[in-house]
Formats: structure tokens, sequence, C-alpha cells
């Protein structure tokens, strides 16, 4: 709905508008010399919303996320397990075969011991919470070409190897096994989940092995090429493991790196503790498998008196952008600004362990709700806008989403050229629609970002808007500029 309509014309203009570079999202035109010849009028639209579920989301992220917890806004359990691969340097190699200390009786090479750490460095909930995992050995690797999203379950699909590893744990996210100083030290100590893996290990071709070590070792001795590179090493030795969470209540811990860590002694004059690493890392794959309470979410959303945002997995904010209206007498005029404030409503939930709202959200046309993903899209300011939290504001601002206005006003324009129908149809049915969506942004050393990734992590907010808002309405603000020749 239009608010309110100003014309003003202006004779002298103090602000020259700038054109925008690819890290803002600030736009503008380059003037004549004619300045008292430019006229600038604003507008104000109202905006609508709607809360929407995310039945699941692309799950490609350097952080993978364990654990079981319960949400304090609905009851609802979130669980959270993980695959992962491990990788190999390029052209890794272990000491030469004679050099190896550690044999056993018939003078083969064996592992003294082998295990997997999980490393993390940030957590959901109570550090002290008992919990149990199994790390099941899969069967085959991860497909590059295949879109995994966080509702994938490998177990169901036949990643997992039936007679393969299984390895049960039960841990607390702060080890109580490791000296309280040593912990202190966070130069020295990094929080993990530690995983042995020093019982009788049988291969897919019934081969045993006292332990997973001793297997990694001779498959190297065997054939050296197969730790030429991650593919080869991924492909031939170790498709990666799946952590699964089996009991216990409380924490949910943010993985940064898995890491396979094998032992064996060598001699090279004096006799040294060797140690292989294979880490699981950005250039190898690795997803979440999240499960929700689909019924407490389905719940959520359907409250009309505001719109939600809630990771992982969980709900979207879908709006109506007001192209049309926005346009309407100004066909010819330079769109120089269109500024959209969404601003938080405060939790009620109060607690220890209330979520926090998300810190970025992304802002793309919802036809391109699954493609931007997985076509790793980056932010482009015309189709892809970011907004981070403001604390002291308590909203979140997209500052010139013009270019989106824009687009999808000549989108309208000529789908219904080809096709008086368009708008009925598949094609042109969310024509106006945008959806907000909480995201992870990588950045470079010129803080440009390079990489735009779901959000796994615990967050939840309400949002002013929804069909019966009781708070005031969402405004999207906007200023044109025309040269006049009167």
């Amino acid at each position: 709905m239009k608010i309110k309509s100003l014309a003003l014309a202006v004779a002298m203009i103090s602000v020259v508008f700038t054109a925008c570079d690819d890290t803002t999202d600030s736009i503008g035109t380059s003037l004549t010399d004619n300045m008292d010849m430019l006229k600038v009028s604003t507008d104000t639209f109202e905006v609508t919303s709607r809360s929407f579920v995310a039945d699941s989301v692309l799950s490609r992220n350097t952080v993978g996320y364990l654990g079981k917890i319960k949400d304090p806004e609905t009851g609802n359990y979130i669980v959270g397990d993980f695959m992962a691969q491990f990788g190999t340097l390029e052209n890794y190699t272990f000491p030469e075969k004679d050099s190896i200390v550690s044999v056993d009786a018939s003078g083969d090479v064996v592992a003294d011991s082998c295990h997997i750490r999980l490393f993390y460095t940030t957590y959901y909930g109570d550090s002290l919470a008992t919990m149990n995992l199994t790390a099941h050995e899969m069967s085959e690797p991860m497909k590059e070409n295949t879109k995994y999203y966080s509702n994938f379950d490998p177990k169901a699909e036949g990643l997992v190897r039936q007679d393969g590893l299984k390895i049960n744990k039960t841990y607390t996210l702060v080890d109580l096994s490791i000296d309280e100083d040593e912990r202190a030290d966070e130069g020295s100590y990094t929080p993990n989940i530690k995983i042995d893996m020093n019982k009788e290990y049988v291969d897919k071709d019934g081969v045993r092995y006292n332990n997973f070590g001793t297997y990694i070792m001779r498959q190297y001795y065997k054939n050296p090429d197969y730790f030429k590179n991650s593919y080869n090493f991924i492909h031939n030795v170790c498709p990666g493991f799946y952590f699964e969470m089996n009991d216990g209540l409380g924490s949910m811990a943010y993985v940064y790196v898995s890491q396979l860590n094998v032992y064996f002694r060598y001699n090279n004059d004096s006799t040294y503790v060797g140690t292989s690493s294979f880490s699981g890392t950005e250039e190898v794959l690795q997803t979440t498998n999240i499960v929700n309470d689909a019924a407490a979410i389905k719940a959520l959303a359907e409250d009309n008196t505001c719109t939600y945002l809630k990771t992982p997995s969980g709900i979207f904010t879908e709006i109506t952008l007001p192209v049309d209206e926005v346009k309407a007498g100004h066909e010819n005029d330079t769109l120089n600004t269109a500024k959209l404030t969404l601003t938080r409503i405060n939790n009620n939930h109060h607690g220890e362990y209330s979520l926090d709202a998300p810190s970025t959200l992304l802002m793309i046309p919802k036809d391109s709700l699954y493609s931007f993903f997985e076509n790793g899209n980056i932010i482009d300011y015309q189709k892809s806008f970011v907004a981070s939290y403001n604390s002291t504001y308590n909203n979140y601002v997209f500052n010139n989403i013009s270019g989106m206005i824009t687009y999808m006003y000549n989108a309208k324009k000529d789908g219904l050229a080809s096709n008086p129908n368009w708008l009925n149809e598949k094609e042109g049915e969310n024509w106006n629609k945008v959806v907000i969506i909480p995201v992870t942004v990588t950045t470079n050393s010129s803080n440009q970002i390079i990489k735009v990734v779901h959000d796994m992590s615990l967050t939840s907010t309400r949002l002013v808007g929804g069909d019966d808002n009781p708070n005031g309405p969402i405004r999207l603000s906007v200023v044109y500029s025309k040269f006049s020749h009167e």
C-alpha cells in the first residue's frame, strides 16, 4: 500500500550520487553540470511478509554440527549428525618401510595407535552434558557432483558400510580426562572429541588388521599412489566416516576440523614417534544432517503476528515487494535507492541457553532459493543482498535493493510481452517475492565476499511482519531522480 508521495523540486543539490562498486550496496547516478535541472522525489511503501518452512537446505559447509539439544523456544529437539571425508597432502609419503620400528611378529609394519579427533572452538549448550555417538565407516565416498541436503540420511541411502568399522563413544565437551591447566592453555590445547580406533579392523576384502591405523599404513606401502592426492585417498583407502548421535541431550558442537591420526615409530639415527594426519577440510566434502521436529516448526511458521528466522534448516521469511507501486508514475525515472529495514522482536524466552539472532541475512528472489546455493553464487547487489544484525537498533537494514526492484519490474514486463498469462503460470507466480535466509559468509583479505552458505548453527529470531502484524508496518523507502527541462 502506498503511504505517501512527496514530489520535491530541488534547485540546488549538495550531494552527488556516485556509482557503487561490487562491495557496497549504494547506487547512484553520475550527473552533468546542470545540477539545477535534477528533480528528486521520495516515497514510502508498505511491505507484506510471511514465514515459511524450509524443508531442507543445501548442506555443504566447513563446519560439522554434532549433538542434540532442546530448543528453548519450541521444545523441539534438534539433532546434528555429519559426514566427513579426510584429505591428504599432495604426494604424501610415509617414512621408508625399512625404517619403521613398529612391526608385528612377522616383521610387517603396524600402527601403534590410531584415532579421530573432532576439533571445535564453539558449541551450544552444556559442556558437561553426557553425549554418545557412533562413528560409522562409509562404504563409498560422497559424490562430488551430488547436492547433499540437510535431510539426507547416509544410512538409508547406503553410504554406511554395514559390516564396517563402528565405534561407540561417550563424551562430554569438556574432556575431564585432560588436566584443567592443560585445557586452559589455549596456545597448545584445542577442545576436541577423541574417538579411539585401536580395536581389530577388517577391510572390505576380509583382510584383518590389529587396528585401523595399520590398515592405513599397509595400504600406503602396497600402493603409494593411493596417497598421491585426496581424491585417490578417498576413493581407494578411506571413503570417510559418518558421526551419528545415539544418546544424550544438551550440547551441540560446531566441529571445524575432523582429523584422522596414525601413530608409529621409525628410526632415523634415533627412534622417533611419527604421526600421519589426514584432515577433513574445505577441500574435501563435509555435510551435516539435521533432524527437526516438523510439527513444532510448522506451528511457529503459522504464527501470523510476526515472521520467523530459524536455523538450522528451519524457517525463512518471504517478502512481497511492492514493485508495481514503486514504479507507477516513475517508469522513466531513475530509482536511486530502495531501503528496507527488518525490525527484530525481542526474544520472550530468556535463559542461559536462549538462541542467538542470526548475524547475517541474505535476500534473493524466491525462485533462486535453491539455485543460488547449488551454483555457488555470491552477492552481486543486483539480485542478491546481505544485511548484518545491528544490535544497537535491533534490526537488519538492506540499504539499497533498487537493483532487485528494477530486475523484477523488467522481468514482469518481459514475461507478459512473451506470454499474456505469465503471471498465472509457474514462471511468473513469484515474480515480486524475495526470501530472507540466514547465511554464513566468507571474505577474502580485501573483505570481499567470496562464499555464501546456509547458516547451520543454532539461531532464532522473530521479525516484525505477518498478516496479523500488531506492530508498525514494514516500510520500503525509495528515492527517485530525473532531469527536468522546465
